[in-house]
């Protein structure tokens, strides 16, 4: 994760809870990730907590529900599909953003399945992550007054990206980390490098329109 990117601040709308209102969960086995994730969460505003594991993170999260969990798909024992699954138990509204260690696009597909806002490949960069937060922000319910969790009448929400678009940014985002190394990016997508040139064609031609 790089050690700056700048902060462009945002004045929340009356159907978006800001930062300060929005509980954030950590969850990751890497003490020094875990604890550069929270501080960076922190950063921006957000209460932030961090666990070891996916069973620590569930705990919390029935004493107290968060809003928002950013796990790790690797976690030891329960992995974070899993733990992001047993945090809905306990709070169904609750927005995932899944880091992983795995490129692969099998892993992308498994994530976004569940919903998740983002799905992140480490080292995530500091601004995909801020941007991610506040994708997921903007999803979080509205607290109305005399209730304690609720959606605001007409309340804004991004659409979830679809698997195409979720495997498209997964692809661009594994080839631009591998400076454009091809071959590099193919093996750790576990795809061929021919399906893997024919895919970036297809998303040249998308971007230059009919």
């Amino acid at each position: 994760m790089s050690t700056h990117d700048e902060h462009h601040a945002e004045e929340p709308s009356a159907r978006t809870r800001p930062p300060a209102q929005v509980r954030v969960l950590v969850v990751d086995d890497e003490v020094s990730l875990r604890e550069q994730l929270r501080r960076a969460a922190a950063d921006w505003g957000f209460p932030a907590t961090a666990a070891s594991s996916g069973e620590i993170g569930v705990r919390l999260n029935e004493a107290e529900p968060f809003d928002i969990a950013i796990l790790d798909l690797g976690l030891p024992g329960m992995d974070g599909i899993e733990t992001l699954a047993r945090l809905r138990q306990t709070s169904p509204e609750l927005q995932g953003i899944i880091l992983t260690g795995s490129a692969t696009v099998d892993a992308a597909k498994r994530a976004i399945h569940l919903g998740v806002v983002e799905f992140l490949t480490k080292p995530a960069d500091r601004g995909e992550l801020e941007r991610a937060l506040d994708r997921a922000r903007r999803r979080v319910p509205v607290v109305l007054p005399g209730r304690s969790r609720g959606v605001a009448p007409n309340a804004p929400a991004s659409p979830l990206p679809t698997l195409e678009e979720v495997e498209r940014r997964h692809i661009l985002s594994v080839l631009s980390k591998n400076a454009g190394d091809r071959a590099v990016t193919a093996r750790q997508l576990g795809v061929s490098r021919k399906t893997l040139y024919n895919k970036l064609k297809s998303y040249l031609r998308g971007a230059a329109g009919p």
